[in-house]
């Protein structure tokens, strides 16, 4: 009898390794049928005078801003989910006219780049993929990244792909989600189970009014009342125009082009482990200049600045700030304030 439960138990064990094995998002991907949001979505947008720039990655067209002197300092500026480079539209003429080359790309799904059908189409690994040969293609040097939401998450690992090209970092936001030994392999599909039990909610807030990440993946995800002006309204502290929000609706015509709206709060914990060893590997040994500048009313990642500061060699005795009256979109916030942070920065490092 006890030789029969422990079989039971062995059985059981196996068949749980098995399933959290089979329930790692996948590292490997290929290029995907896409759609491409039509240009007259973009004319006369607001505070958006930018002309387009393009580049071709893995059968992917990419959209990127391309401002200043071909010859100055590059700033990288890479957003998040589900904004698109006009929500650097406040930042980028003060930077250009301080001397600056100004860089902000579309990810993948978002903006004027191309947008992949499917939400299975999307991952990760393939995010980084492109955006790091992107890097490549325009043939950065020297850059200051400055990186908010998905921008971080992103951003950071395209730092790890390519070090050299990267003179200093600057932060506000955002993080890179990161676990080692039981944790990294049962997180994802833990929250993804918690995401599953939430099913599909209305409101991106519970009864009890406070923010639920696994609540926000379900919201994102299922919910017809997930809009581009409920979202950016929602996390910005300062009332945006009619303008302003048809701006970031823009890159969005129907349903069809928001698979990566969608799918992305998914993919947050997806890649626990290998975040887990960039953090180890990269950034524990990141003695370039590293600036955090984190807002005072973002319930995503309040707090979040503390891990950069402990881990990141490069952060000591940087002049780190949390910027009052921010929310999440702080670049829609207080944009004055990081551009401010930004020259200092530079100029300083």
């Amino acid at each position: 009898m006890i030789k029969w439960i422990l079989g039971v138990i062995l059985i059981l064990l196996i068949l749980g390794v098995m399933l959290v094995i089979a329930s790692q998002a996948s590292t490997s991907w290929k290029t995907a049928e896409t759609v491409r949001t039509p240009d007259e979505r973009f004319a006369n947008l607001s505070d958006y005078p930018f002309a387009p720039n393009y580049v071709e990655i893995e059968g992917y067209r990419i959209h990127y801003v391309d401002e200043g002197p071909r010859d100055g300092q590059t700033i990288l500026l890479m957003h998040g989910q589900p904004s698109w480079s006009y929500l650097y539209r406040h930042m980028i003429p003060p930077l250009v006219e301080a001397g600056y080359r100004v860089i902000a790309p579309d990810l993948i799904g978002f903006g004027k780049s191309d947008k992949p059908l499917k939400q299975s189409d999307h991952s990760y690994q393939m995010h980084v993929d492109v955006m790091s040969a992107f890097a490549r293609e325009i043939d950065l040097q020297g850059a200051t990244l400055f990186a908010q939401d998905w921008g971080g998450l992103i951003g950071l690992r395209m730092v790890a792909e390519d070090q050299d090209r990267y003179a200093r970092i600057m932060i506000s936001n955002t993080g890179l989600p990161a676990a080692s030994g039981l944790r990294g392999w049962i997180g994802y599909p833990m929250v993804r189970f918690i995401a599953w039990r939430e099913g599909k909610p209305d409101a991106v807030v519970g009864e009890d009014g406070k923010f639920s990440f696994p609540r926000w993946i379900a919201f994102a995800r299922h919910s017809e009342n997930f809009t581009l002006e409920t979202v950016f309204q929602g996390g910005t502290s300062r009332e945006l125009s009619d303008a302003e929000l048809a701006g970031y609706a823009a890159p969005f015509p129907d349903e069809s082009y928001r698979a990566a709206t969608r799918i992305f709060p998914m993919m947050v914990p997806s890649q626990l482990r290998q975040n887990q060893k960039v953090m180890d590997e990269v950034f524990a040994k990141w003695d370039k200049p590293f600036l955090t500048t984190f807002s005072d009313s973002d319930p995503v990642t309040a707090g979040g600045e503390k891990v950069w500061q402990k881990t990141v060699p490069g952060a000591a005795d940087q002049p780190h700030t949390i910027i009052k009256g921010g929310a999440h979109f702080i670049q829609e916030d207080k944009p004055e304030e990081l551009v401010q942070h930004l020259l200092a920065f530079i100029a300083a490092n």
